[in-house]
Protein backbone atom coordinates (compact mmCIF):
# COMPACT_ATOMS: atom_id res chain seq x y z
CA UNK A 1 0.00 0.00 0.00
CA UNK A 2 2.80 2.30 1.15
CA UNK A 3 4.35 2.00 -2.42
CA UNK A 4 1.31 2.87 -4.56
CA UNK A 5 1.00 5.68 -2.96
CA UNK A 6 4.84 6.59 -3.22
CA UNK A 7 4.67 5.71 -6.77
CA UNK A 8 1.69 7.97 -7.50
CA UNK A 9 3.50 10.74 -5.25
CA UNK A 10 6.38 10.21 -7.36
CA UNK A 11 4.32 10.26 -10.50
CA UNK A 12 2.24 12.95 -9.98
CA UNK A 13 4.94 15.18 -8.86
CA UNK A 14 6.14 14.06 -12.25
CA UNK A 15 3.06 15.73 -14.15
CA UNK A 16 3.13 18.75 -12.27
CA UNK A 17 6.43 19.30 -12.84
CA UNK A 18 5.99 19.28 -16.74
CA UNK A 19 2.72 21.00 -16.51
CA UNK A 20 5.08 24.29 -14.46
CA UNK A 21 7.75 23.38 -17.40
CA UNK A 22 5.17 23.80 -20.45
CA UNK A 23 3.49 26.50 -18.90
CA UNK A 24 5.63 28.44 -16.31
CA UNK A 25 3.57 31.35 -16.91
CA UNK A 26 0.28 29.66 -16.56
CA UNK A 27 -2.16 32.31 -14.28
CA UNK A 28 -5.85 32.16 -13.82
CA UNK A 29 -7.75 35.28 -15.58
CA UNK A 30 -8.27 37.42 -12.54
CA UNK A 31 -11.65 38.86 -13.86
CA UNK A 32 -14.05 38.62 -16.29
CA UNK A 33 -14.60 40.36 -19.14
CA UNK A 34 -17.44 42.00 -19.03
CA UNK A 35 -19.14 43.94 -21.94
CA UNK A 36 -21.99 45.74 -22.43
CA UNK A 37 -25.38 43.83 -23.06
CA UNK A 38 -26.09 44.58 -26.49
CA UNK A 39 -22.30 44.25 -27.79
CA UNK A 40 -22.68 41.90 -30.25
CA UNK A 41 -26.43 42.54 -31.35
CA UNK A 42 -26.98 42.07 -35.17
CA UNK A 43 -23.69 40.78 -35.37
CA UNK A 44 -23.30 36.78 -36.78
CA UNK A 45 -20.42 34.69 -35.52
CA UNK A 46 -19.29 31.27 -36.18
CA UNK A 47 -17.55 29.03 -34.01
CA UNK A 48 -16.23 25.90 -34.51
CA UNK A 49 -15.65 23.06 -31.75
CA UNK A 50 -18.67 24.89 -30.02
CA UNK A 51 -19.91 22.35 -28.45
CA UNK A 52 -17.27 22.23 -25.64
CA UNK A 53 -14.57 23.35 -23.84
CA UNK A 54 -13.55 27.13 -24.73
CA UNK A 55 -15.80 27.10 -27.75
CA UNK A 56 -19.08 26.13 -26.05
CA UNK A 57 -18.33 28.68 -23.04
CA UNK A 58 -17.33 31.43 -25.57
CA UNK A 59 -20.78 30.59 -27.34
CA UNK A 60 -22.65 30.96 -23.94
CA UNK A 61 -20.72 34.25 -23.57
CA UNK A 62 -21.54 35.92 -26.92
CA UNK A 63 -25.36 34.51 -26.79
CA UNK A 64 -25.65 36.82 -23.46
CA UNK A 65 -23.90 39.46 -25.82
CA UNK A 66 -26.99 39.17 -28.58
CA UNK A 67 -24.84 37.77 -30.90
CA UNK A 68 -26.48 35.30 -33.48
CA UNK A 69 -23.93 32.50 -32.62
CA UNK A 70 -23.42 29.57 -35.45
CA UNK A 71 -21.96 26.34 -33.64
CA UNK A 72 -20.34 24.91 -36.35
CA UNK A 73 -19.80 21.21 -35.17
CA UNK A 74 -19.01 17.42 -36.40
CA UNK A 75 -21.66 15.93 -33.71
CA UNK A 76 -25.00 17.21 -34.03
CA UNK A 77 -26.50 15.67 -30.89
CA UNK A 78 -23.42 16.95 -28.61
CA UNK A 79 -23.98 20.45 -30.02
CA UNK A 80 -27.81 20.55 -29.44
CA UNK A 81 -27.44 18.96 -25.79
CA UNK A 82 -24.44 22.34 -25.38
CA UNK A 83 -27.21 24.72 -27.27
CA UNK A 84 -29.32 23.49 -24.63
CA UNK A 85 -27.56 23.32 -21.69
CA UNK A 86 -26.78 27.13 -22.53
CA UNK A 87 -30.16 28.78 -23.70
CA UNK A 88 -31.02 27.04 -20.03
CA UNK A 89 -28.15 28.82 -18.17
CA UNK A 90 -28.91 32.47 -19.00
CA UNK A 91 -28.38 33.21 -22.87
CA UNK A 92 -29.26 36.44 -23.40
CA UNK A 93 -32.49 37.33 -24.70
CA UNK A 94 -31.78 38.67 -28.58
CA UNK A 95 -29.04 36.18 -28.61
CA UNK A 96 -29.49 33.21 -31.18
CA UNK A 97 -27.64 29.61 -31.09
CA UNK A 98 -27.98 27.67 -34.49
CA UNK A 99 -26.01 24.63 -35.20
CA UNK A 100 -23.97 23.46 -38.49
CA UNK A 101 -22.51 20.41 -39.25
CA UNK A 102 -18.80 20.83 -39.34
CA UNK A 103 -16.14 17.98 -39.71
CA UNK A 104 -12.58 19.37 -40.22
CA UNK A 105 -11.19 15.96 -40.75
CA UNK A 106 -13.07 15.96 -43.99
CA UNK A 107 -12.38 18.90 -47.01
CA UNK A 108 -15.67 18.01 -48.26
CA UNK A 109 -17.62 18.65 -45.29
CA UNK A 110 -15.61 22.30 -45.07
CA UNK A 111 -16.88 22.68 -48.47
CA UNK A 112 -20.38 21.82 -47.84
CA UNK A 113 -20.49 24.05 -44.66
CA UNK A 114 -19.17 26.93 -46.39
CA UNK A 115 -21.75 26.48 -49.25
CA UNK A 116 -24.32 26.71 -46.84
CA UNK A 117 -23.08 29.43 -44.55
CA UNK A 118 -22.98 31.64 -48.21
CA UNK A 119 -26.06 30.83 -49.41
CA UNK A 120 -27.80 31.00 -46.20
CA UNK A 121 -25.96 33.81 -43.96
CA UNK A 122 -25.94 37.84 -45.68
CA UNK A 123 -22.90 38.04 -43.36
CA UNK A 124 -20.48 36.73 -41.00
CA UNK A 125 -18.91 39.54 -38.82
CA UNK A 126 -16.42 37.11 -36.76
CA UNK A 127 -14.80 33.69 -37.32
CA UNK A 128 -13.66 31.63 -34.64
CA UNK A 129 -11.30 28.89 -35.78
CA UNK A 130 -11.14 27.25 -32.29
CA UNK A 131 -11.79 22.98 -33.06
CA UNK A 132 -8.53 21.08 -32.45
CA UNK A 133 -7.63 17.69 -31.63
CA UNK A 134 -4.44 17.24 -29.22
CA UNK A 135 -1.51 14.55 -29.95
CA UNK A 136 -4.02 11.74 -30.43
CA UNK A 137 -2.62 8.76 -32.18
CA UNK A 138 -1.45 8.49 -35.57
CA UNK A 139 -4.42 8.89 -37.99
CA UNK A 140 -5.30 10.12 -40.64
CA UNK A 141 -8.15 12.45 -41.95
CA UNK A 142 -10.56 11.60 -44.83
CA UNK A 143 -8.58 12.95 -47.46
CA UNK A 144 -5.03 11.45 -45.78
CA UNK A 145 -3.84 14.33 -44.11
CA UNK A 146 -2.26 13.49 -40.66
CA UNK A 147 -4.65 14.27 -38.39
CA UNK A 148 -3.82 17.00 -36.19
CA UNK A 149 -2.25 19.01 -38.42
CA UNK A 150 -5.14 18.35 -41.18
CA UNK A 151 -8.25 19.48 -38.54
CA UNK A 152 -6.03 22.08 -36.44
CA UNK A 153 -4.33 23.44 -39.86
CA UNK A 154 -5.64 22.43 -43.06
CA UNK A 155 -9.10 22.49 -42.43
CA UNK A 156 -9.70 25.60 -40.73
CA UNK A 157 -7.07 27.03 -43.50
CA UNK A 158 -9.68 25.85 -46.36
CA UNK A 159 -12.68 27.15 -44.03
CA UNK A 160 -11.21 30.74 -43.91
CA UNK A 161 -10.30 30.47 -46.96
CA UNK A 162 -14.00 29.77 -48.64
CA UNK A 163 -15.31 32.33 -46.50
CA UNK A 164 -13.08 35.25 -47.21
CA UNK A 165 -15.35 36.81 -49.68
CA UNK A 166 -18.83 37.10 -47.51
CA UNK A 167 -16.07 38.23 -44.32
CA UNK A 168 -14.94 40.44 -47.18
CA UNK A 169 -18.07 42.06 -48.15
CA UNK A 170 -19.19 41.95 -43.89
CA UNK A 171 -15.88 44.15 -43.29
CA UNK A 172 -14.79 45.23 -40.81
CA UNK A 173 -14.86 41.75 -39.50
CA UNK A 174 -12.88 39.50 -37.72
CA UNK A 175 -11.01 36.40 -37.49
CA UNK A 176 -9.91 34.74 -34.15
CA UNK A 177 -7.39 31.43 -34.38
CA UNK A 178 -7.18 29.52 -31.22
CA UNK A 179 -3.17 28.42 -31.48
CA UNK A 180 -1.01 26.86 -28.00
CA UNK A 181 1.88 28.06 -25.95
CA UNK A 182 3.19 24.32 -27.37
CA UNK A 183 3.95 26.08 -30.87
CA UNK A 184 7.62 26.85 -28.72
CA UNK A 185 8.16 22.84 -28.88
CA UNK A 186 7.51 22.61 -33.09
CA UNK A 187 8.47 23.42 -36.27
CA UNK A 188 7.31 22.93 -39.42
CA UNK A 189 8.83 19.82 -41.16
CA UNK A 190 8.05 20.38 -45.41
CA UNK A 191 9.77 17.87 -45.94
CA UNK A 192 7.08 15.16 -43.66
CA UNK A 193 3.83 17.20 -43.15
CA UNK A 194 1.90 13.93 -42.85
CA UNK A 195 4.57 12.63 -40.69
CA UNK A 196 4.67 10.09 -42.82
CA UNK A 197 8.30 8.85 -42.24
CA UNK A 198 7.85 9.21 -38.26
CA UNK A 199 5.01 10.17 -36.10
CA UNK A 200 5.66 11.95 -32.38
CA UNK A 201 1.77 13.39 -31.59
CA UNK A 202 3.65 15.64 -29.31
CA UNK A 203 5.94 17.20 -31.86
CA UNK A 204 2.77 16.97 -34.21
CA UNK A 205 0.37 18.98 -31.71
CA UNK A 206 3.57 21.91 -31.76
CA UNK A 207 3.77 21.78 -35.37
CA UNK A 208 0.08 22.46 -36.22
CA UNK A 209 -0.22 25.00 -33.33
CA UNK A 210 2.93 27.09 -35.27
CA UNK A 211 1.27 26.40 -38.52
CA UNK A 212 -1.77 28.15 -36.69
CA UNK A 213 0.44 31.43 -36.22
CA UNK A 214 2.51 31.35 -39.71
CA UNK A 215 -1.32 31.19 -41.11
CA UNK A 216 -2.27 33.86 -39.15
CA UNK A 217 1.10 36.31 -40.21
CA UNK A 218 0.11 36.00 -43.97
CA UNK A 219 -3.30 36.41 -44.35
CA UNK A 220 -3.38 39.48 -42.19
CA UNK A 221 -0.56 40.40 -45.30
CA UNK A 222 -3.17 39.46 -47.80
CA UNK A 223 -5.43 40.66 -45.64
CA UNK A 224 -4.49 44.33 -45.60
CA UNK A 225 -7.45 47.29 -46.74
CA UNK A 226 -9.71 45.10 -46.54
CA UNK A 227 -11.54 45.72 -43.89
CA UNK A 228 -10.69 42.42 -41.87
CA UNK A 229 -8.67 41.41 -39.29
CA UNK A 230 -6.97 38.36 -37.94
CA UNK A 231 -5.06 38.00 -34.95
CA UNK A 232 -4.31 34.39 -32.69
CA UNK A 233 -4.12 33.76 -29.41
CA UNK A 234 -2.96 31.42 -27.06
CA UNK A 235 -5.33 30.12 -23.92
CA UNK A 236 -2.91 28.67 -21.31
CA UNK A 237 -3.91 25.34 -20.31
CA UNK A 238 -7.70 24.53 -20.03
CA UNK A 239 -9.54 22.06 -18.42
CA UNK A 240 -11.41 20.35 -21.16
CA UNK A 241 -11.50 17.41 -22.95
CA UNK A 242 -8.96 18.26 -25.61
CA UNK A 243 -6.45 15.82 -23.78
CA UNK A 244 -8.45 13.14 -23.94
CA UNK A 245 -5.54 10.66 -25.70
CA UNK A 246 -3.51 11.82 -23.28
CA UNK A 247 -2.78 8.55 -21.02
CA UNK A 248 -2.31 9.29 -17.48
CA UNK A 249 -0.91 6.49 -14.73
CA UNK A 250 -4.28 5.18 -13.43
CA UNK A 251 -2.22 6.12 -9.65
CA UNK A 252 -1.70 9.60 -10.66
CA UNK A 253 -4.85 10.72 -11.88
CA UNK A 254 -6.41 11.91 -8.35
CA UNK A 255 -3.39 14.00 -8.11
CA UNK A 256 -3.84 15.17 -11.67
CA UNK A 257 -7.43 15.80 -10.73
CA UNK A 258 -6.44 18.36 -7.98
CA UNK A 259 -3.52 19.89 -9.88
CA UNK A 260 -5.82 20.98 -12.85
CA UNK A 261 -8.66 22.29 -10.10
CA UNK A 262 -5.39 24.27 -8.84
CA UNK A 263 -3.27 25.70 -11.84
CA UNK A 264 -5.71 25.30 -14.81
CA UNK A 265 -7.94 28.00 -16.20
CA UNK A 266 -11.66 26.97 -16.37
CA UNK A 267 -13.51 27.01 -19.94
CA UNK A 268 -14.74 30.29 -19.24
CA UNK A 269 -11.66 31.76 -17.97
CA UNK A 270 -9.70 30.12 -21.41
CA UNK A 271 -12.70 31.98 -23.32
CA UNK A 272 -11.78 35.24 -22.44
CA UNK A 273 -9.40 35.72 -24.94
CA UNK A 274 -11.01 34.64 -27.73
CA UNK A 275 -14.04 36.56 -26.55
CA UNK A 276 -11.69 39.82 -26.12
CA UNK A 277 -10.45 39.56 -29.95
CA UNK A 278 -14.50 38.73 -30.94
CA UNK A 279 -15.93 41.83 -29.20
CA UNK A 280 -13.43 44.62 -27.63
CA UNK A 281 -13.22 47.86 -29.66
CA UNK A 282 -9.56 47.98 -28.21
CA UNK A 283 -8.45 45.74 -31.12
CA UNK A 284 -10.12 47.59 -33.66
CA UNK A 285 -7.98 47.71 -36.82
CA UNK A 286 -5.44 45.17 -35.02
CA UNK A 287 -4.24 42.32 -37.55
CA UNK A 288 -1.36 39.80 -37.23
CA UNK A 289 -0.96 39.75 -33.38
CA UNK A 290 -0.55 37.04 -31.10
CA UNK A 291 -2.63 37.83 -27.42
CA UNK A 292 -2.86 35.80 -24.38
CA UNK A 293 -4.93 36.74 -21.03
CA UNK A 294 -6.11 39.81 -23.32
CA UNK A 295 -2.86 41.20 -23.80
CA UNK A 296 -0.38 41.13 -26.76
CA UNK A 297 1.34 38.16 -26.60
CA UNK A 298 5.39 38.39 -27.87
CA UNK A 299 6.30 35.17 -30.11
CA UNK A 300 9.47 33.55 -31.01
CA UNK A 301 11.17 34.57 -34.04
CA UNK A 302 9.67 31.09 -35.90
CA UNK A 303 6.19 32.14 -35.46
CA UNK A 304 7.50 35.76 -37.15
CA UNK A 305 9.70 34.01 -40.36
CA UNK A 306 7.98 35.45 -43.18
CA UNK A 307 9.57 33.00 -45.88
CA UNK A 308 7.74 29.96 -43.34
CA UNK A 309 4.74 31.75 -43.61
CA UNK A 310 4.59 32.14 -47.19
CA UNK A 311 6.04 28.54 -48.12
CA UNK A 312 3.40 27.13 -45.53
CA UNK A 313 0.11 29.01 -47.20
CA UNK A 314 1.21 28.20 -51.04
CA UNK A 315 2.03 23.97 -49.79
CA UNK A 316 -1.54 24.29 -47.58
CA UNK A 317 -3.03 25.43 -51.22
CA UNK A 318 -2.20 22.52 -52.99
CA UNK A 319 -2.85 20.10 -50.36
CA UNK A 320 -6.51 21.34 -50.11
CA UNK A 321 -6.70 21.66 -54.03
CA UNK A 322 -7.16 25.96 -54.36
CA UNK A 323 -5.41 28.67 -55.31
CA UNK A 324 -3.26 30.93 -53.24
Amino acid sequence: MFSAVLVAAVVGGGVLLVLRRLFPQQQKAAALLLFPPGTMQGKTVIITGANSGIGKALAGELLKLQARVIMACRDRGRAEEAALELTKSGGGAGGELVIKLLDLASLRSVRSFCEEITQEEPKIDVLINNAGIYQCPYTKTEDGFEMQFGVNHLGHFLLTHLLLDLLKTSAPSRIVVVSSKLYKYGSINFDDLNSEASYDKAFGYSQSKLANLLFTLELAKRLEGTGVTVNALTPGIVRTNLGRHVQIPLLAKPLFSLASMAFFKSPLEGAQTPLYLACSPEVEGVSGKCFANCKEEELLEKAKDPQAAKRLWDVSCEMVGITG
